[in-house]
């Protein structure tokens, strides 16, 4: 039985998993966390939608904005597409007000959002001007959660700029853990040193047949604390089409673990997900677990 817990931290030195709390140094107030991945397609939009309303659920007041500059999507994920009327370049341009762009989620009562520009690709802004908009949202909310373009080219360093945290976002997949190094050297180069990974859409059937990577090669590899392992789950693609999020879903796995995610957040320890899996995947994660 799991009697104790604190999340994983991979010590490459020793060459096996020791027992740190990753989330050791979370602020509870005024966070600005950035979701960033090193490619598109694994999840990243997702994650921040359903991480910022499990939030919201445990009463934080939070602030999603989509920094994806001419490709935005987070307003599909929310079901919010017909509530935009400005966007967050206006607010940085000054042709409307924060409050005049911020959407309220009417299912989530302290959870709101800003949409980026759906027909503006990379637009040239001010970094002074960006950086009072991250000010102003840092201080009227507990979390602001960014959802960034996908890689490290267009407006990723705007959504960057100012962040105390960044959640990077992968698959168990070669490619996909190689862009997301770049991503986490990119913010390194930038002065983020809080960096945490989630690894998504979890496949054990594939890790025993040896197509996905297991959880040991993507620590290893990345070299930054696991913040949540997220299991692959058909709500999350019914949630993408229907504006319906995996967290209010009882029964999604999925769900379940961005719940946890933001529970670690709030600096609560929560237990691993338990994986249905053979001999061999997460060994050593669960060694530490079990008497």
């Amino acid at each position: 039985m799991i009697d104790k817990y604190d999340i994983l931290w991979y010590n490459s030195n020793e060459e096996h998993f020791e027992e740190k709390n990753i989330l050791k140094g979370f602020s509870a107030m005024g966070q600005i966390i950035l979701v960033a991945s090193g490619k598109g397609g694994t999840g990243k939009t997702t994650t921040t939608a359903n991480i910022g309303a499990a939030l919201a659920e445990r009463g934080k007041l939070v602030a999603l904005v989509d920094m994806d500059m001419g490709l935005r999507n987070l307003d599909i994920v929310l079901g919010l597409e017909s509530s935009i009327v400005y966007d967050i370049s206006d607010v940085i341009e000054g042709a409307c007000t924060l409050d005049e762009a911020l959407i309220k989620d009417t299912r989530y009562e302290n959870l709101y959002f800003i949409p980026s520009p759906q027909t503006r690709g990379e637009i040239a802004l001010n970094d002074e001007d960006v950086k009072k908009i991250w000010e102003q949202l840092k201080s009227r909310f507990d979390y602001c959660i960014v959802d960034s373009a996908a890689g490290v080219t267009g407006g990723f360093k705007y959504a960057a700029m100012c962040a105390d945290t960044a959640l990077i976002v992968t698959m168990p997949e070669l490619t996909a853990v190689r862009d997301a190094d770049r991503a986490v050297t990119v913010l390194e180069d930038m002065g983020i040193e809080d960096i945490r990974l989630i690894i998504n859409r979890v496949r054990a059937d594939m890790i025993d047949k040896g197509i996905m990577m297991n959880m040991d090669d993507c620590v290893d590899m990345l070299q930054i604390p696991v913040a949540g392992i997220v299991p692959d789950d058909e709500a999350l693609v019914i949630g993408a089409l229907s504006g319906k999020l995996a967290v209010s879903e009882e029964n999604s796995r999925a769900g379940i673990a961005f719940g946890n995610i933001s529970s670690r957040i709030l600096g609560e320890n929560v237990p691993v997900m338990d994986f249905e899996v053979k001999e061999g995947f997460l060994k050593r994660f669960r060694k530490l677990f079990v008497k």
